[in-house]
């Protein structure tokens, strides 16, 4: 068992004597409503322009709805803001039908005068897949989820059948299209807001100040502090339990714990391993915890030399003992990844090859490919907690000094989020500690955003690795829906990554959800952001 340093509990222990240590002692004008303590600030309020967690938590699924989503338990895909749906028998149309009971978001700043309807679906779509359309630019035009996948480009026509009828059709077969649009990115505009914005002259509001179907509505964003939101009262699901809903912006994960503790957050993201025992000794808190569908993993810039040589990669690999990194930076609540899927993925292969720890190949390997010693490179290690590297910059730390054995230098690199984010998709980095949380269940969406061509300038291929014969894999498992022969090109694909070795995968974490014992309905999300919409609070 590890327990917490002094320093660390003496942080949780000062912050009690600031807040008093007693939960009646927290904000009354936040009682009424459910608290979330969140660990940065969202990079905006669309999903459709941003991949990282904390914007989907802060966004998908309070104020947004999907055509379709996962059922958390199963992962099977079901209804949302369509009720049905039908595929022809080719594999290429869709048709959904619509829900008739949605209704938009009305707030101080928009009010809808008709229902959700087969336009807010068009235009939603046509938004992030037509460079022509008068929305695609705002906001930067930067749709990463969708760029990685190369959705726009396998996507004929969306049309609208009737106001309550879509039909969107496909230049080729896709098996993971119905899970992509269930995805948390995938979320519902209104195009009633959007053509009102544009009137106004101001169509970058659309996702600064949000009008969406979800359980939540947008009141006020105050940088570095809180979000707040109150409860949609026409939400189709039924208004929420919680009159308010508030993200209190805690980045410290010491004072994320306190706070909840004294009961001033009802629930925390991203609980620190440090304080799982802490959490699992106290009566009046629950510590979930779930498998993630996740990988951690160290990216090379193969752009750059001498990381453009598969033996100086493969040197690098071999230069670090990732059981030694699971034990000191996961504290044994993650398995080791030998490839990029985890266990809970149907293509997961368990004797997939694997990198050991052999720092005397790791060094013959640097000196085969005339890497002299003494070479220094950087390891860009992100600023932020996440599942699947909960301490990035520790980690990095340790590869420096693996590094070292082999004599190479490591100058470990670091920036505030958003720059750092910025700077990755530019391809400043020789090589990076980071990750993915998939949106989904299907194998593709691991192997298509991390590794593809496609995914270069959308900024999720972070080794900005391209290999036409790896991308003619993952077409190929696309164009089938058996299971086995899907496995098989994915195996295919496994065998390619290890042969080139464009990044070193090395952590399956589990997701952890912190939260008060007094909450109901509280679900670990292994498919995306948080779910806030069905949890009930208890009132005095």
């Amino acid at each position: 068992m590890r327990y917490p340093s002094a320093s660390h509990l003496l942080t949780v222990i000062c912050f009690f004597s600031l807040a008093g240590c007693s939960p009646q002692k927290y904000s009354e004008k936040f009682q009424e409503g459910l608290v979330y303590c969140s660990e940065s600030d969202p990079l905006s309020m669309n999903p459709q322009l941003d991949t990282s967690t904390t914007t989907a938590d802060a966004t998908a699924h309070q104020i947004y709805d999907r055509l379709l989503e996962f059922d958390t338990e199963t992962g099977r895909i079901q209804p949302s803001l369509a009720s049905e749906w039908s595929v022809s028998e080719d594999g290429l149309i869709y048709r959904f039908t619509l829900r008739p009971d949605v209704v938009f978001h009305s707030t101080a700043y928009f009010t809808p005068t008709r229902p959700f309807n087969a336009s807010d679906v068009v235009f939603s779509f046509n938004r992030w897949r037509l460079t022509e359309h008068p929305f695609h630019r705002v906001s930067g035009g930067y749709y990463p989820y969708f760029e990685s996948l190369g959705l726009a480009s396998n996507i004929a026509d969306i049309r609208q059948i009737s106001s309550n009828e879509v039909e969107i059709a496909l230049f080729e077969r896709d098996s993971s299209f119905l899970a992509n649009i269930a995805s948390d990115f995938s979320v519902i505009l209104s195009a009633e807001y959007a053509d009102y914005l544009m009137s106004m002259g101001t169509p970058e509001e659309l996702d600064e100040f949000p009008i969406g179907t979800g359980p939540y509505q947008y009141q006020s964003y105050k940088k570095d502090h809180y979000i707040r939101y109150n409860a949609n009262p026409s939400y189709w699901r039924g208004q929420p339990d919680s009159n308010t809903l508030i993200f209190d912006i805690t980045p410290k994960s010491s004072l994320r714990l306190a706070k909840l503790m004294t009961g001033e957050c009802d629930a925390i993201a991203f609980p620190a391993r440090v304080d799982h025992e802490i959490i699992r000794e106290r009566d009046d808190l629950v510590l979930a915890e779930k498998a993630g569908l996740n990988i951690g993993f160290w990216a090379f810039n193969t752009e750059r030399p001498p990381f453009d040589n598969p033996d100086v990669r493969k040197a690098l690999a071999y230069a670090i003992d990732k059981n030694t990194l699971l034990e000191a930076v996961y504290f044994d609540s993650a398995t080791r990844a030998r490839s990029l899927l985890p266990a809970a993925s149907w293509a997961y292969q368990a004797d997939a090859d694997d990198t050991g720890y052999n720092p005397v190949l790791a060094r013959k390997l640097l000196d085969n490919a005339g890497v002299p010693p003494g070479f220094t490179m950087n390891v860009w290690a992100i600023p932020v907690e996440r599942a699947y590297n909960p301490n990035a910059k520790k980690m990095a730390e340790l590869i420096q000094n693996y590094l070292a054995e082999i004599e190479v230098n490591v100058n470990i690199v670091s920036y505030d989020w958003t720059t750092f984010r910025r700077l990755l998709r530019e391809g400043n980095h020789d090589s990076v500690l980071i990750g993915w949380s998939a949106d989904n269940g299907d194998p593709d969406n691991f192997y298509r955003p991390l590794l593809s061509c496609d995914a270069i300038p959308s900024g999720t291929n972070r080794a900005r690795w391209c290999e036409p014969a790896y991308d003619e894999i993952l077409d190929k498992a696309l164009q089938t829906e058996d299971i086995e022969v899907r496995k098989a090109l994915y195996l295919q694909a496994n065998q390619l990554i290890f042969e080139k070795l464009p990044l070193v995968p090395i952590a399956h974490a589990y997701r952890y959800q912190a939260y008060r014992k007094e909450l109901n309905g509280m679900i670990i999300n292994p498919f995306g952001g948080v779910r806030l919409g069905g949890v009930t609070k208890p009132r005095d």
